[in-house]
């Protein structure tokens, strides 16, 4: 088996240690001090499980790696429409796109049955742009469980969690889901197939589209949002609001907002994605975890008041912000699961 990691920061390099230590071969796309490091010390990941180092092939030119059976993409959804010069020299017949992404994919209606099979998104998939240069039918969803970053380059520290739950997006159980299932198994993770992968998306979704889009406004952590009794209040509105999105569209996670909370709160006072990309001035991954379930429950006529105000201020936050994605190489930037 062959792997291409495309953004191998902090979950893309811990993924592709664990597909290596399996006997897969991985190579890593990167760039700047992290790629440096990468080549010179190989990846070294700290580990409450046990430390390791995988020694694993890193570049940052896609096309010196050739057409590979799997790239998993660990880049942030707003650099997939300009990545179609970094995947391309992947991808062959059968290369399949494994997308550990936040929030809706750009995928989610493809093969998914009912009145609206093959809807686009336009604040995930603009104009066509992302679905262009990575083809839905190439898609495998993916659902990171996992919560990693980077203490410095080529050293990735492994926090919590092992799961990156995969599943195709017409909920078969096809042999590339089992065989990438079985080699990350080897490496050391989880990685079940499930046969509805999008209940999962939700679930997640119910901690991204509140904790992240407030911890930037608020810049508070976790525990801090969770203990704070309005704005806990607030983040239960917009949690009931997205299930009531997901319900419309034939959805039905299988999880209650207390329970969500509490394993947020159980986190502690860490910083979402969000509110470390917001310190580092880097582009807010907003509009996947947002503007999308606003999107859409316009779509389905599901009123969601308290989400369409957080989302206004928050895409006037994420306006207000200077940084561009980068588009001639992968960010590998620290990564997490929140």
């Amino acid at each position: 088996m062959k792997v291409a990691v495309l953004g191998a920061g902090a979950i893309g390099a811990y993924v592709g240690a664990a597909l290596h230590r399996a006997g897969a071969d991985v190579h890593l796309v990167a760039r700047g001090p992290h790629l440096a490091a990468m080549r010179r010390d190989g990846v070294q990941v700290l580990s409450p499980r046990g430390d390791f180092t995988a020694r694993v092939h890193a570049t940052d030119d896609p096309g010196a790696i050739g057409p590979v059976d799997y790239v998993f993409l660990g880049l942030k959804a707003t650099s997939y429409a300009a990545c179609g010069p970094l995947v391309e020299p992947l991808l062959q017949r059968h290369t399949a796109l494994v997308a550990a992404q936040n929030g809706i994919p750009w995928w989610y209606f493809h093969r998914h049955g009912g009145p609206h099979e093959g809807h686009r998104i336009e604040s995930v998939d603009p104009g066509g742009a992302v679905s262009a240069v990575l083809p839905p039918e190439r898609a495998v969803g993916c659902v990171v469980y996992a919560a990693t970053e980077l203490a410095g380059p080529g050293v990735v520290r492994h926090l919590e969690g092992t799961r990156f739950s995969i599943g195709e997006p017409d909920r078969s159980t096809s042999r590339r889901c089992l065989d990438f299932s079985a080699a990350m198994t080897a490496g050391g993770l989880k990685c079940p197939v499930e046969g509805d992968l999008r209940k999962d998306i939700w679930i997640k979704l119910l901690g991204n589209i509140s904790f992240n889009p407030l911890s930037a406004l608020t810049r508070a952590t976790m525990r801090q949002m969770c203990v704070h009794r309005d704005t806990r209040r607030v983040i239960e509105v917009m949690m009931a609001e997205t299930l009531q999105v997901a319900t419309a569209l034939g959805s039905r996670p299988d999880i209650s907002i207390e329970r969500r909370l509490a394993g947020a709160e159980r986190v502690g006072d860490h910083k979402t994605s969000t509110l470390q990309d917001l310190e580092k001035g880097k582009p807010l991954e907003l509009d996947v975890l947002l503007a999308a379930v606003v999107e859409l429950a316009g779509v389905t006529g599901v009123p969601v008041p308290t989400l369409r105000t957080v989302h206004a201020m928050a895409d006037l936050l994420s306006r207000s912000t200077t940084a561009a994605p980068a588009t001639s190489a992968p960010p590998s930037a620290t990564t997490t699961a929140g």
